[in-house]
């Protein structure tokens, strides 16, 4: 394992004296910089599942995976996690209904339905309320006026199998898509070839969480069965004016989360999108928009897979919901040689869920495990960018007016904030250009965060509350400094940014609460490219962060700020034989993980590393055909840690079970564009 992560880290520090801005992995684009990374085609790339934490992961390399199960994962961003990253699809926004994270944000949508993802990294974003380290923002796929279609077929160990397709076309008039996915799989086994449920088996025999386990007749289950539908219509009005209308649906079914004390029953959602635009209305209107979205999801999580549910209290169930609809109203324009743009922003996001007993049989409702929260907002923001010689500025502001209030007696809570940037470039020459952004952004408790309450499995008490209705929103004031570099064989990006967290939101596990405490983060980052031929190059990618709490909390020692990821870095070796065939090698690695919050249920996790091969050749007049594997000798490791402020189940040794990522991966996908 030395041995594999000297020569991992030599060649990524020998890589980045080139360095990335441009990367072209055949069917997977990663466009870099100063404020954004930009990935394409994510599809073509991560083909084992339609995961997109999964393909976001191996792409972006300040993101890490926070696997819970075989599917619907979330991500870690700059030492940032859940509402600390401002999610947006299609200009919408979408919640997971379940507090311990079984279904985030960028669980709702597919690989196989997306465009591009854009990543923004630290506070450079007015545009969307809530947006504190970072942002992820999906354009899903458009309607096109040519015909054009695609249908993909994927196959891979552990009897996993993929099918998706879509069709777009019209004319000058209409354009329409509409696609449809569907995928299933047994439970993938770690380098160590355990199961899912193998690996919990391990952890619990012998303790008092064994009940947890799951029983005989569901030893050997498949982990998920997942589909997805999605329609669009673009309407062209007049020569200026456009309607467009779309809807995302997704239906998962019995999704098994070990670690966790229940397992989703479903997990259903959807998102509906309508925008209308307005162009070359005037002088100070090349472009006014109109943006209305609405989503929903429906949570339902049960032990009845679990020894447990055979008890006095059967089958205990925690039904979850989360809703929220908003909008936009959104001038662009040109002045003075400056960009401008303005707007509206405003929405109501609505989180609710009950306990329930004897949930498969003669149900009995139980308290409330999270009041009705309501989360109302109203925003103003503008934004311009403008260019003075070698020298660009963009600048943000926003004011936010938002009101937290639920169905119980906690009284309701307003926060006014203030937010913006400044960032600049300044292009030394044709390669080199320097740049450096100050911002401050905010984001307020959760519903969880706020009013969550845990229950006692037999019912019969109210459980302790977990939410604080007193939080403080976050402010983060960040700094960022870096350089690119583009040559005509090479191209490359360094950063460093230092994050004043101010009112950060923690959980203390002593207090068993949610509290407010004073942080920091900072980090470095580098990434890059170099062709060595014309048909060879190496590409990769490093980020390190490191997290602390100005003082420990509460009857706590530890100022480790908790979910900081070690060190983590990729390269990727890439060969393009010809037009039809390309190949790639990939090794991803991780430092120990030394640096974590004990006291609030952190362990240290040994450094991984891993190697990714993938070959791809266009066959005939539109087939493709891709061959890989991944984790390609067999390592057990794991990548989450277990931090208390998820309900995860405790191990044998009396910390939080540790859940293993897949072991060697075999694949297959053939594929049809036209």
């Amino acid at each position: 394992m030395k041995v594999e992560k000297i020569i991992v880290l030599s060649s990524i520090a020998a890589i980045c004296l080139y360095a990335a801005d441009s990367i072209d992995l055949g069917k997977v684009t990663v466009q870099s910089t100063a404020i954004k990374t930009e990935v394409t085609n994510v599809s073509g790339e991560d083909l084992k599942s339609a995961d997109l934490a999964e393909a976001l992961t191996k792409q972006v390399p300040s993101i890490t995976i926070q696997r819970r199960s075989a599917i619907a994962n979330d991500i870690i961003l700059r030492g940032q996690r859940k509402d600390d990253i401002n999610v947006i699809i299609d200009d919408g926004k979408i919640y997971g209904a379940c507090p311990n994270r079984m279904d985030p944000p960028t669980s709702h949508v597919i690989t196989s339905n997306i465009k591009d993802v854009e990543v923004i990294e630290g506070p450079y974003d007015v545009e969307d309320f809530g947006t504190l380290s970072g942002a992820v923002k999906v354009t899903t796929n458009k309607p096109t006026q040519n015909l054009h279609g695609n249908v993909n077929f994927n196959m891979g160990s552990w009897k996993y199998r993929k099918g998706s397709a879509f069709i777009s076309g019209g004319n000058d008039k209409v354009r329409a898509l509409i696609g449809a996915s569907t995928e299933q799989s047994d439970q993938y086994e770690d380098g160590n070839g355990h199961t899912l449920a193998k690996q919990l088996k391990l952890a619990t025999d012998g303790t008092p969480n064994a009940p947890k386990q799951y029983k005989p007749s569901e030893f050997d289950r498949y982990a998920y069965k997942k589909t997805s539908f999605m329609g669009k219509v673009y309407v062209n009005i007049t020569d200026n004016q456009e309607l467009q209308l779309g809807y995302t649906g997704n239906r998962s079914d019995n999704v098994l989360y070990p670690s966790t004390p229940m397992d989703a029953i479903s997990d259903d959602s959807d998102l509906y999108n309508v925008k209308y635009i307005l162009k070359d209305l005037g002088k100070y209107s090349d472009k006014l928009s109109f943006e209305y979205y609405y989503s929903t999801v429906d949570h339902p999580m049960t032990t009845q897979y679990r020894k447990m549910s055979a008890g006095p209290a059967g089958t205990v169930a925690n039904v979850m919901s989360s809703t929220i609809y908003g909008g936009k109203i959104k001038n662009e324009f040109g002045y003075n040689g400056a960009k401008i743009s303005y707007g509206l922003e405003a929405s109501k996001r609505n989180w609710d869920g009950r306990y329930y007993k004897k949930y498969t049989t003669n149900p009995i409702a139980l308290n409330k495990s999270l009041p009705d929260v309501d989360t109302k907002n109203v925003g103003l923001y503008a934004k311009a960018t403008k260019s003075y010689g070698r020298f660009e500025l963009n600048v943000g502001a926003r004011y936010d007016h938002t009101k937290i209030d639920s169905s119980n007696s906690d009284p309701s809570k307003t926060y006014n904030d203030i937010s913006g940037y400044l960032f600049g470039y300044y292009r030394l020459n044709d390669s080199l250009k320097y740049f450096v952004g100050i911002g401050k952004s905010i984001r307020v408790p959760d519903g969880k965060e706020s009013h969550d309450r845990l229950k006692d499995i037999s019912g019969a008490t109210d459980g302790y509350l977990v939410g604080n209705p007193n939080l403080n929103e976050t402010k983060n004031y960040e700094g960022d400094l870096g350089v690119e570099g583009e040559y005509e064989n090479a191209t490359f990006k360094a950063k460093v940014f230092y994050s004043k967290l101010n009112d950060f939101i923690v959980y203390n596990s002593t207090a068993k609460q949610y509290q407010n405490v004073d942080a920091k983060i900072y980090g470095a980052e580098f990434s890059g490219t170099y062709f060595v031929t014309d048909s060879f190059y190496v590409d990769g990618g490093v980020a390190y962060q490191r997290g602390k709490k100005d003082d420990p909390l509460a009857g706590q020692t530890d100022t480790n700020l908790p979910s900081i990821p070690p060190i983590k870095a990729n390269i990727g070796f890439n060969y393009d034989y010809d037009d039809t065939t390309s190949l790639r090698a990939e090794v991803v690695a991780s430092g120990r993980w030394s640096k974590y919050d004990a006291d609030n249920g952190e362990q240290a996790i040994d450094s991984w590393s891993v190697v990714n091969l993938k070959a791809s050749r266009d066959i005939y007049k539109g087939f493709n055909i891709t061959l890989g594997v991944d984790n390609l000798f067999d390592k057990a490791y794991a990548i989450s840690n277990t931090y208390k402020d998820l309900h995860l189940v405790d191990g044998s040794t009396g910390e939080v079970m540790l859940l293993n990522e897949p072991g060697r991966y075999l694949y297959v996908n053939l594929s049809y564009k036209f």
